[in-house]
């Protein structure tokens, strides 16, 4: 009996804990979560200029899976920024892209991204602030 009642409490925890827990992100390749370079993109001092041509420093960013997939957003403006998609983009492993509301002066928004895309940006209070990232298969 006490083998019985062993026995059915692991398959409840496998059925509710593991499993969902196991499934809730997709298999991806180590070299993709642990890319060799790192890739930032400035927001540059004086981009809430519209006047202003650079703002996003690289504008079109290419980028390679397992090479320089993660990205960061380093504000060296003294305005807050955001990182908005001009369409909804979610990546299977990492979720949604753009930054939860405001990147402060002298902060960073990091996002790992896992799938090939390509991904239009902007900033929601300076709307002439805008990017754009093409993430790419490693070529080799």
């Amino acid at each position: 009996m006490t083998i019985m009642i062993a026995v059915a409490a692991s398959i409840v925890f496998y059925q509710v804990f593991y499993l969902p827990e196991s499934l809730l992100k997709p298999s991806v390749d180590a070299h993709i979560l642990h890319p060799t370079e790192p890739r930032i993109i400035n927001m540059i001092l004086g981009s809430s200029d519209a006047a202003q041509q650079d703002n996003f420093v690289p504008k079109r960013v290419d980028i390679q899976l397992g090479i320089d997939n993660h990205v960061t957003w380093d504000n060296l403006d003294d305005i807050a920024h955001t990182v908005t998609p001009d369409h909804r983009h979610a990546d299977s492993y990492s979720g949604e892209f753009g930054s939860d509301g405001v990147v402060m002066p002298g902060e960073k928004y990091e996002f790992l991204f896992t799938e090939s895309a390509e991904i239009s940006y902007f900033c929601i209070p300076h709307p002439w602030m805008t990017g754009e990232l093409v993430i790419t298969k490693q070529r080799f």
